[in-house]
């Protein structure tokens, strides 16, 4: 088991804005994600690597409770948000909630079938917000930050779905930060852009954890390389390593790890 204890206190005094605590998820009788504990650093990019089906995007939708829409599901362990200490598992949680707090981009871009300004106001339009200036300044803001502002603010009332991939995904990035979420989750969102889109996605990126906590889960180790603080390495559902990113992949401490670095499985 990776020692998320000492990882804290030797991460250059980063902040933990969240702690996974020996969480385990399982489908019916299958344990997907196997008793993993390790932090998320607060203002930083976390990335998860391992090869496909190893458990990683699962591991993903468990902090906003995606696994609820599903029956025969089952967490053990938490999930914290800190400093309160909040155990953002817990029955008494509304999922809903958690979902405002921590937001999630796919790997395929999905805006809704509405307007542009509609995508980015639908957050809070769900949260019951209808002061329309609020609103207004909220979706502008939102898609600066996404870095999509100039590109749409003359067609706002145009269909979403005209945009380009790269910018339907910006456009689902700015929907996810409307609602000032506390981390935003990114589950391969750049898998299906092209080169040139996968570059604007990595550099807003990187901007935003100026920002938000981020937490990345990709197959490309490059863009791992590139642009996480953090690197966990999971391997059959199990979280083989955590560190700082330069020092784990330059020296990883588990054969495993440098196996699937190297290119030897995975």
């Amino acid at each position: 088991m990776v020692n998320t204890t000492q990882e804290a206190a030797t991460a250059g005094g980063d902040e933990m804005r969240a702690e996974i605590r020996r969480l385990s998820f399982s489908y019916g009788d299958k344990t997907v994600v196997k008793s993993v504990s390790m932090p998320i650093y607060k203002d930083r990019i976390t990335a998860l690597i391992g090869p496909s089906g190893c458990g990683k995007t699962t591991l993903l939708r468990c902090f906003n409770r995606m696994h609820d829409l599903y029956n025969d599901t089952e967490y053990e362990g938490e999930i914290a948000l800190l400093p309160e200490n909040r155990n953002i598992l817990s029955s008494d949680i509304d999922p809903i909630e958690v979902r405002m707090r921590i937001s999630m981009v796919f790997q395929k871009p999905n805006p809704f079938p509405k307007s542009i300004f509609e995508n980015v106001a639908y957050g809070l339009r769900v949260r019951g917000v209808k002061r329309r200036s609020f609103i207004e300044e909220t979706v502008e803001r939102a898609l600066a930050q996404a870095g999509l502002w100039n590109e749409v603010k003359d067609r706002l009332g145009a269909s979403a779905l005209a945009l380009s991939g790269g910018q339907q995904q910006r456009l689902c990035i700015a929907r996810a930060l409307a609602t000032d979420p506390e981390i935003v989750l990114l589950d391969e969102p750049t898998s299906a852009l092209d080169p040139i889109s996968t570059a604007h996605i990595e550099e807003l990126v990187v901007t935003l954890k100026q920002n938000v906590t981020i937490v990345i889960v990709t197959h490309n180790l490059h863009q791992a390389a590139r642009i996480s603080d953090y690197t966990g390495f999971m391997y059959l559902g199990e979280l083989i390593e955590f560190g700082r990113t330069p020092g784990l992949f330059t020296k990883p401490k588990d054969a495993r790890t440098e196996s699937y670095i190297t290119g030897r499985f995975g």
